[in-house]
C-alpha cells in the first residue's frame, strides 16, 4: 500500500487530501481565500494519522504568490521531517482533471491571476494532456487564446463574459481531485509555477 498526502493551496481554497492505492481516505476543503498559513497545518492534523504519508503531492501554482508558497513550505518541511519524496502539480492540471468527466474532448482552464490578468490553458481530456502553454493574458486576449466551449476555474465567468460566448464552470483546484492526475502531471519538481513574470523589472 501507498498512502499520498495532496495539499493544495495556490488559490483561495486550502485543500488537503490522503489518498491510498487509487482511493480516497479522507479529504478536507474550505474556501478561505486568505490565511493558508494558519488554517493548513491544523487541517493536516486533522487527517488519519495526522496526515502521514509515505509521499506529498503539492500545487505549485499558478495562483496566489503567498499561497503558492505556504502549500510548497509545508509539503517540503513534511516531507523532510518524514524522510519522503514530495512531487508538484500545477493547478491547471488539477482543475482539468476534475472538469474531464464533464465528457468534453478538449476544454479551457481560467484562473484569476494579477494585476487584471487571467492564467488559461488548455487541455485535452481523453487521455488528459495539455494543448498548449500556460499563458498569463489579459481577458481579451485570453478569450482569443481559449476557443473550447466549456471554461472551468475562478476566471472561467471573467473569459467567458469577454468571448461572449461558452460555458463557464467556477472550480478551484481540489486536492481530492488529483486521483483523476495521470502520473506524468503528478510528478512536476516541487518548485512554484508563478505563471508569469515578476513585477519588479531591473533599472535601465
Amino acid at each position: 500500500m501507498s498512502r499520498a498526502l495532496v495539499i493544495d493551496t495556490a488559490t483561495a481554497a486550502c485543500s488537503v487530501a490522503l489518498i491510498e492505492d487509487g482511493a480516497i481516505v479522507a479529504e478536507a476543503h474550505d474556501v478561505v481565500g486568505r490565511g493558508h498559513a494558519e488554517r493548513l497545518m491544523p487541517m493536516i492534523a486533522a487527517l488519519p494519522g495526522g496526515g502521514r504519508a509515505d509521499s506529498i503531492l503539492v500545487d505549485c501554482g499558478p495562483g496566489s504568490f503567498t499561497g503558492v508558497r505556504v502549500g510548497l513550505a509545508a509539503a517540503r518541511a513534511l516531507a523532510l521531517g518524514w524522510g519522503v519524496p514530495v512531487h508538484g502539480y500545477s493547478s491547471m492540471a488539477a482543475i482539468a482533471a476534475t472538469a474531464a468527466a464533464e465528457g468534453e474532448a478538449a476544454i479551457g482552464v481560467a484562473l484569476i491571476g494579477g494585476h487584471g490578468e487571467l492564467f488559461v490553458q488548455r487541455y485535452a481530456t481523453a487521455p488528459l494532456a495539455p494543448l498548449s502553454e500556460l499563458a498569463s493574458l489579459p481577458p481579451a486576449e485570453a478569450a482569443a487564446a481559449v476557443p473550447d466551449g466549456h471554461v472551468f476555474g475562478s476566471g472561467a465567468d471573467q473569459l467567458v463574459a469577454a468571448r461572449g460566448s461558452g460555458v463557464a464552470h467556477d472550480r478551484l483546484p481540489r486536492a481530492a481531485g488529483t486521483i483523476a492526475l495521470p502520473p506524468s502531471l503528478a510528478q512536476l519538481p516541487p518548485s512554484p509555477i508563478y505563471g508569469r513574470g515578476a513585477d519588479a523589472k531591473p533599472a535601465a
